[in-house]
C-alpha cells in the first residue's frame, strides 16, 4: 500500500483461533490512526467464511490460517498478507507472487508467549498434572533445543532462572555464538535426544517434516520429554505412537 496514503483501505483480521482481546484492541488502534477499516473474522468454522470475507479486503492479518490459491483467487483487491508469527508454511508463496501480493511474517513477536507455554507444560508434567503425587524439581535438569532462534532463546532465559542446563543445535548459528548465549552447542540433532527435555523450534521444511522419528525418540532417557511448539508435522506421528506402545 506504499505510495497510496490516504486511500480508504479494508484490513481483514482472519483468525480461526482469535487473538487475545488486548492484542485486537492494539490492532484496532493502529488501523484507526491510519484511517483504515478493520473487518474481523474471528473463530470462524468454515473455509467458506474466509473465502467470502477476503473479497473486499486490501490486506489481511492471520495466524496459522491457511492462505492458499483458493483464498487468493477470491481476494481480488489483496495487496499484502501478514502472518502474526514465524514461518510461511500456511501461506502459498507462489500463489502470492503470481498475483503480486506481498507476504510477510513477524518472527519473534510471540517468543515470550510461546516460551511461557513451554515452561507451563514442563511444570505441569514435572508435577504429574498436579494430581497430588510426588513430582520433581526442574533445577539442574537438562533441556536441549532443536533450533535456537527467538523462541528457543526465550525458553533458555527462563531455563536459566530455573537453574537448568541448556544445550542447543541450530545449523544456521555457529557453535561459538550458541555458547556465547549461554547454551552448550550440540553437534547433531541426534545428540539433543540424550537430554531429558527436548524442545522443538524449527520451521516446517522438506528437511524437517516428519524428521523426529523413532530412531531419535528411542535415544531419549527414561522419563524424557519431547516438547513441540513448532509445527505438528515435524514429528513422525506413527513413530511417536510406536514409541509410546
Amino acid at each position: 500500500m506504499a505510495g497510496e496514503a490516504g486511500k480508504a483501505r479494508t484490513v481483514l483480521l482472519a483468525t480461526e483461533k482469535a487473538f487475545a482481546a488486548a492484542a485486537v484492541t492494539k490492532i484496532e488502534d493502529v488501523l484507526k490512526a491510519a484511517n483504515y477499516t478493520l473487518k474481523k473474522l474471528e473463530n470462524y468454522k468454515s473455509k467458506d467464511d474466509l473465502l467470502a470475507a477476503v473479497a473486499d479486503a486490501d490486506a489481511m492479518i492471520i495466524r496459522s490460517d491457511i492462505v492458499d490459491q483458493a483464498v487468493l483467487d477470491k481476494a481480488s483487491k489483496m495487496k499484502i498478507v501478514v502472518r502474526a508469527g514465524a514461518g510461511y508454511d500456511n501461506i502459498d508463496l507462489k500463489a502470492c507472487e503470481g498475483k503480486g501480493i506481498t507476504a510477510m511474517n513477524t518472527p519473534g513477536q510471540n517468543a515470550n508467549a510461546v516460551a511461557e507455554l513451554v515452561f507451563g507444560m514442563m511444570i505441569v508434567s514435572a508435577r504429574n498434572n498436579f494430581d497430588g503425587t510426588s513430582g520433581f524439581e526442574l533445577v539442574n535438569r537438562e533441556i536441549a533445543f532443536y533450533g535456537f532462534g527467538a523462541v528457543a532463546r526465550a525458553v533458555h532465559k527462563l531455563a536459566q532462572g530455573f537453574g537448568m542446563k541448556s544445550f542447543a543445535y541450530d545449523p544456521y548459528i555457529p557453535a561459538d555464538k550458541i555458547k556465547e548465549m549461554g547454551a552448550e552447542p550440540v553437534a547433531t540433532v541426534a545428540g539433543l535426544f540424550e537430554h531429558q527435555y527436548v524442545s522443538l523450534h524449527v520451521p516446517l521444511t522438506d528437511e524437517t517434516k516428519a524428521s523426529i522419528n523413532k530412531d531419535l525418540l528411542g535415544k531419549m532417557p527414561k522419563g524424557g520429554t519431547l516438547i513441540n511448539t513448532a509445527r505438528l508435522e515435524v514429528v513422525h506421528e506413527a513413530d511417536m505412537l510406536e514409541a509410546f506402545s
